[in-house]
């Protein structure tokens, strides 16, 4: 079953509080409360003369030898372009929330090239195994990092966590690359034919496709889209669901009326897609036991 998007309304007083009180503390802690510091930036990879590089956003009262969860997002430009920058604003509100966020440059595909996402799913692989072979020096739980990203970037947490292969040669493979969970935006996660993406990776598809490699071993995903967007239909989110259900995975998806690709990262008047998102992940993150329940807003006066 598909569940909408919990959005505020009368007649869903709980749901709504819900979402206003993460919202409110989202406001709160990102501008009230600073972060450790700004956020340090890491080369996880160098390839050639080029530095790969990870933003880190550190919590208030961060230390090394803390083990706290940590969250590292993907950003989206359909593998050919985009910037760590997309979800700035998600790891500064998760890290006041008492994780440790990591924005993720990679590789994109060169211009003019016509391939799969090769390089991109390497780096993809290579930066979160940097996190958790790292995760002392970070002051995170090893056994809590969740992947996240929006459109490519989505497919590329997804794919770090769920597809075998394509890993960078130099990478230490006795490290895993999977995320513990998987929050992910308007992902593109089925590159099989007719889908997005196939025309770059064509017969490969299943070297590169994550809805291809569902497995009870899957961890708890949370997939956020909207019913207009134009490059995956909520069909595809329907099939991945699905697939995660017989697998006997947690899956929850929320679709979101009138939105089209690129949604969770907007704010507009009626449509607060953006705060609704970034609150839904975060009452996610909260249900594993890996961040506390934000306080409650104040009664209505």
């Amino acid at each position: 079953m598909l569940l909408p998007s919990p959005r505020p309304s009368s007649h869903r007083p709980f749901l709504s509080r819900v979402v206003v009180g993460i919202a409110a503390t989202f406001a709160g802690l990102t501008h009230a409360i600073p972060l450790a510091a700004a956020p340090e930036t890491i080369t996880y990879k160098k390839v050639g003369e080029q530095e790969l590089r990870l933003q880190v956003d550190k919590p208030p009262g961060w230390s090394a030898g803390d083990r706290r969860p940590a969250i590292v997002f993907y950003f989206g430009g359909g593998w050919v372009g985009g910037s760590p920058e997309q979800f700035r604003k998600q790891s500064e509100h998760l890290a006041a929330r008492g994780m440790v966020g990591v924005r993720v440059q990679y590789r994109v595909i060169p211009k003019g090239d016509a391939g799969p996402p090769l390089v991109c799913c390497a780096d993809a692989k290579s930066a979160l195994r940097y996190v958790r072979a790292h995760a002392a020096q970070l002051g995170i739980d090893p056994n809590r990092i969740a992947a996240a990203g929006g459109s490519a970037g989505g497919h590329l947490a997804a794919f770090a966590t769920l597809v075998p292969g394509l890993d960078d040669p130099q990478d230490d493979m006795n490290v895993s690359p999977r995320g513990n969970a998987l929050v992910l935006f308007n992902p593109v996660f089925n590159n099989g034919p007719g889908e997005w993406g196939h025309a770059r990776v064509g017969a490969r598809y299943r070297e590169f496709s994550p809805a291809h490699h569902v497995t009870k071993d899957a961890p708890p995903t949370i997939v956020f889209l909207g019913d207009k967007d134009n490059l995956i239909p909520v069909r595809v989110l329907h099939e991945f669901k699905a697939a995660m259900d017989r697998a006997g995975v947690r899956c929850e998806a929320r679709v979101y009326p009138g939105a089209t690709h690129g949604f969770f990262n907007k704010d507009q008047p009626g449509q607060p897609w953006f705060t609704e998102t970034l609150a839904e992940a975060d009452r996610f993150l909260t249900s594993l036991g890996w961040l506390t329940p934000p306080a409650p807003p104040p009664p209505a006066r």
